[in-house]
């Protein structure tokens, strides 16, 4: 069973709210969110009721500052778990909307997708199977998304609005 603690301070300070399940709205429960613990699960934290806005991957442990969840403010508005994935992972991307123009099939982690696909904008993809995160910049940096199996027709349908990918890696859990 996953748990997620969310706390109004940091370094665990202040009013906290304790979540085992998806919650479309946390307003209810804090006012903002300066740090936090899992003690099990893994979580993708939204910046905005409703899943929306920035995204933030969270997996076990502890995060005594926004800075350390990669968080852009100290705003959660939202928040789901998602469930371990033991099988394989593989990918397809494409420079254009739609799933055309030059594609590239993946199956690993790439901190630099311009080195090894020779785009940066990514303006669709084909999620065949396992859970991926895309990252705004190189090197794991940068914005998240958090993409599960199925078609992204246009960078849009997996949150972003600009189609700049720097680098994407499997979203790995350990049981």
């Amino acid at each position: 069973m996953g748990k997620i603690i969310f706390y109004e301070g940091r370094n665990f300070q202040g009013r906290h709210w304790e979540c085992s399940s998806d919650c479309m709205d946390t307003f209810k429960h804090f006012n903002c969110c300066n740090s936090i613990r899992v003690s099990g699960g893994h979580w993708v934290a939204h910046e905005k009721p409703h899943y929306m806005g920035y995204q933030y991957i969270i997996g076990p442990g502890e995060y005594p500052d926004y800075h350390n969840w990669m968080g852009f403010n100290n705003c959660v508005r939202s928040c789901q778990m998602y469930a371990p994935y033991r099988g394989s992972y593989k990918m397809r991307i494409y420079n254009r909307p739609d799933m055309m123009g030059h594609t590239m099939e993946f199956m690993d982690d790439c901190p630099n997708l311009y080195e090894r696909f020779r785009y940066r904008d990514i303006f669709s993809c084909n999620i065949m199977e396992g859970f991926w995160i895309f990252y705004e910049h190189p090197n794991y940096r940068g914005r998240q998304y958090f993409l599960r199996p199925g078609d992204y027709r246009a960078c849009g349908d997996w949150g972003c609005q600009n189609p700049m990918v720097g680098s994407f890696r499997r979203m790995r859990t350990v049981m």
